[in-house]
């Protein structure tokens, strides 16, 4: 019984206390699942894992997508460019300081607005998978790090000379498909993503995804186990291929796309056609739960812009200001008495009726300020109730003083 009453005046004094306190005091709030989270922003993870003057092509298969992702929306500042090799200042080169995809030399990949985050070697597996991870050292900077948030989805893509379940680096070192999916395991439990998009360009690139296993990640490689994957074509004059053929025709299909288009990721997965690569396209998608063809490809190779609400709104100007701002005369021009005379009086009559109007939502103001900051120190349920009952006690015995 004692419970019951207990009950009864705290549902009384939160009904009198308003529907404000009532949010704040039994609304408890759990953090979204990934599901419900809502995509915010997009990063490009790009790496290029080859060194020397004949693994030309890798280094502008990657600089080619990352000129496409910045086309398409992505910042500088959300991209993580990774190149193990400086194709552009190598003395073999032919055109200093300029990186092509194609034999006409129509596009300088290596531009003026190029920011390269890992170069040389620093592009180690290692770095790999501490960029992933989130997994730095102090001294890093911002810059080389992925500061994506479980809003995030994310464009990884990878080139080199791989194998089965491996991907080389530098030459000297290998990412192995396990390691490939310990990261990417961790970043999901630390709500580094909210999906990933995983694009391969080696040879049996299929075989690096066998280990994924976490929910949001869609995978495609250029080939399937067994299989090679092909260059394009040469460039006579800089003497080595120039682009892989998987990409080539990637870029092909988003050459005719912008950032306003709505070209699905279906679109782009059936536009790989076997004979044109030389081998099959491989894409996972047992762990993506989406369908392609409702996922538009600016969802990981473009762009979206988050959007904050407030809940408080902008207040627009009276309409005596916009009178006010109409009634006063230029100041080369002189105004008459009666003019004058008006004006002061309607002035007058604002300075008198503001003050009266001010004076009664400021103490309504401060009374509703002081019922609120009284219940948010509140801490038990005992001390809610006792509160409870001295707001209740003034309204119990009022109907008895009536009756008297």
């Amino acid at each position: 019984m004692c419970n019951l009453f207990k009950y009864i005046v705290v549902a009384a004094a939160l009904l009198l206390l308003g529907p404000c306190t009532v949010t704040k005091c039994m609304a408890f709030g759990s953090p979204p699942s990934s599901e419900t989270t809502m995509h915010t922003n997009n990063w490009a993870v790009l790496v290029c894992t080859s060194r020397f003057w004949f693994n030309y092509r890798h280094m502008a298969n990657t600089l080619s997508l990352y000129r496409t992702v910045k086309r398409l929306g992505i910042p500088d500042e959300r991209i993580i460019l990774m190149l193990a090799d400086d194709m552009a200042c190598n003395a073999r080169n032919k055109y200093p300081a300029q990186v092509f995809n194609n034999e006409n030399h129509r596009l300088n990949l290596y531009g003026d607005n190029v920011e390269v985050d890992y170069r040389g070697y620093e592009v180690t597996v290692e770095n790999f998978l501490r960029v992933l991870t989130g997994r730095h050292e102090n001294a890093v900077p911002r810059s080389k790090r992925l500061l994506s948030d479980e809003g995030s989805h994310i464009l990884l893509y990878m080139t080199g000379h791989g194998g089965d379940e491996f991907l080389k680096f530098q030459d000297s070192e290998e990412l192995q498909s396990h390691d490939l999916a310990d990261a990417v395991k961790q970043m999901k439990e630390k709500h580094r993503f909210k999906e990933l998009l995983i694009m391969v360009d080696t040879c049996q690139a299929a075989t690096l995804f066998s280990q994924l296993q976490s929910p949001g990640v869609l995978a495609i490689g250029s080939s399937m186990k067994g299989e090679n994957s092909y260059s394009h074509h040469l460039d006579s004059d800089v003497g080595v291929s120039v682009v892989d053929r998987f990409t080539f025709y990637t870029l092909a299909f988003f050459e005719r796309l912008n950032m306003y288009d709505n070209a699905s990721l279906s679109s782009l997965f059936n536009s790989y056609n076997p004979t044109l690569l030389m081998s099959t396209a491989y894409y996972r998608t047992d762990l993506y739960q989406q369908h392609l063809e409702e996922v538009p490809v600016t969802n990981f190779f473009g762009s979206v812009m988050e959007t904050i609400h407030t809940d408080s709104t902008y207040k627009a100007p009276s309409i005596k200001s916009f009178s006010r701002a109409e009634i006063k005369m230029p100041l080369d021009q002189p105004a008459n008495d009666n003019e004058r005379r008006i004006l002061a009086d309607s002035n007058g009559q604002d300075q008198i009726s503001n003050p009266k109007k001010e004076e009664q939502q400021g103490a309504f103001r401060h009374l509703w300020n002081t019922i609120n900051d009284k219940v948010e120190k509140i801490e038990d349920v005992d001390s809610f109730v006792q509160y409870g009952l001295l707001v209740m006690l003034p309204v119990l015995l009022l109907p008895t003083l009536l009756s008297w």
